[in-house]
């Protein structure tokens, strides 16, 4: 088991570092040029080089790279291009924000997937396993931006009962917390329900029921808890998205976060915003999923059975 810890951190600290890799050449090689956004038409060829000589954007790729890897290793994600304001203590400022809404959202598909999934596996065949169906449907194929402006329509604007924007209050947090959990409880609803079809058919759930086991407590109990494996492992992968992909939702619902941020660097080609916060997000959406495969062998015993048996063969 301690060696399956060991390979699993391992891995993940090569797709941290392919991570960095790739946000700096993907960042390097935008179009565009960071002076743009901060010298007017008049500008002069020789200020546009003078400019570009004190960002340091001039230099050659290898030469900053490795300054923006060596100042990471001390914690130094850059400074703003716009204002020079350091960039960790910009996403740190920010990224609260974005964490109430992407643990909001993920609680939010945990909770409607994993009922209606339960639900439509147990009553195969009725309405309610038609109305999950169609409520995992609808997840999925709705976009987020056009779920979230339904949601500000139906209830900030004709029901008014709660607020559309903002970032301040719980109240501003529910409509785009289901914005962003309604498309991740389709995803769970299905595969939760598929996984729980599979485990019914299991040898050791009919044994269960040949001794006499209460259907409640087969059900509720023994498959659903072997059934959460596939659903764990999408709330993980769904949590990081939600980290990483916020953009669009604190766009639609002008909540103040990371993905606010990273938008606004985008617009400006402000380079060590863009990189910072994309590489921080990575790092999150690594260690989520880290957690998530860790936890496996407390959730399935069979993990750890499996993972003590490989251990005393070796």
């Amino acid at each position: 088991m301690l060696s399956k810890v060991v390979v699993r951190l391992l891995s993940s600290l090569i797709v941290i570092v392919g991570s960095l890799v790739l946000v700096f050449v993907i960042v390097y090689m935008l179009p565009g040029d960071p002076t743009d956004h901060m010298l007017d038409a008049s500008a002069t060829p020789e200020m546009i080089a003078q400019l570009r000589h004190q960002l340091g954007v001039d230099r050659p790729f290898y030469v900053q790279f490795t300054e923006y890897v060596g100042g990471m290793l001390r914690g130094d994600f850059g400074k703003s291009l716009m204002n020079g304001e350091p960039v960790l203590p910009k996403i740190w400022k920010n990224f609260p924000s974005t964490l109430k809404l992407a643990a909001a959202s993920a609680l939010i598909a945990a909770v409607i997937g994993i009922t209606l999934g339960v639900l439509s596996a147990v009553h195969r065949g009725g309405w309610l396993d038609m109305t999950a169906r169609v409520v995992g449907l609808f997840g999925i194929s709705m976009p987020t931006f056009w779920t979230g402006i339904l949601l500000i329509l139906i209830f900030s604007v004709h029901l008014k009962w709660l607020p559309s924007i903002g970032s301040n209050g719980w109240q501003t947090l529910v409509l785009p917390a289901f914005a962003k959990g309604i498309v991740g409880a389709g995803f769970i609803v299905r595969l939760v329900r598929n996984s729980m079809l599979e485990t019914i058919s299991e040898p050791y759930i009919v044994t269960l029921r040949a001794k006499g086991v209460s259907e409640r407590l087969v059900m509720y109990k023994h498959a659903l808890r072997n059934a959460l494996i596939p659903a764990l492992t999408m709330i993980g992968v769904l949590s990081g998205e939600l980290l990483a992909g916020a953009v669009v939702i604190e766009t639609v619902f002008s909540r103040q976060g990371i993905g606010r941020v990273v938008s606004e660097a985008l617009m400006a080609k402000d380079l060590p915003v863009v990189q910072g916060v994309i590489f921080f997000t990575a790092i999150l959406y690594v260690l989520v999923n880290l957690l998530v495969d860790l936890s496996y062998s407390f959730i399935d015993p069979r993990v750890r059975r499996t993972a003590a048996k490989e251990g005393r063969m070796r």
